[in-house]
């Protein structure tokens, strides 16, 4: 079964997807929304879900380096809640790093500036699923 990963933002929500072992997490597309349109974005999320038949999602919480949790957390609960409207497992993951650690990939693999822009939510998703799924395995 397939499990979907996201790293939400206040306007971008990266999308990653596990392949049907549960090992390899890949890149699927960063989500573009108005200033906090979160059902917006959760609408775009459902068609992923479907499309792939996920029963699990894995949604990126942002902490503080200290572990409290912030607005933004507060958004990812809010949204996870929203998400296990539809009856699926929604598993919260700590995300510190991630974006740092999906730039650090992209600059190494000599991606310029204005693509990593494009793509850096997508890549963070891909993080955030592969430490969970290396968590399982």
């Amino acid at each position: 079964m397939k499990t979907l990963g996201l790293d939400l933002g206040s306007r971008t929500l990266g999308v990653s997807v596990s392949d049907v072992l549960g090992m390899i997490a890949r890149p699927v597309e960063t989500i573009r929304f108005a200033d906090d349109d979160y059902d917006s974005a959760f609408e775009q999320v459902k068609k992923y879900i479907k499309e792939f038949q996920v029963k699990t999602v894995v949604l990126g919480l942002p902490k503080h380096m200290n572990g409290d949790i912030g607005e933004r957390g507060e958004i990812s609960i809010m949204f996870k809640e929203k998400l296990e409207t539809l009856g699926l497992e929604v598993v919260l993951w700590d995300e510190r790093l991630t974006t740092v650690a999906a730039q650090k990939i992209l600059i190494s693999a000599d991606v310029s500036r204005k693509k990593r822009k494009k793509i850096i939510d997508q890549m963070a998703a891909v993080q955030i699923l592969q430490s969970y799924l290396d968590s399982k395995n």
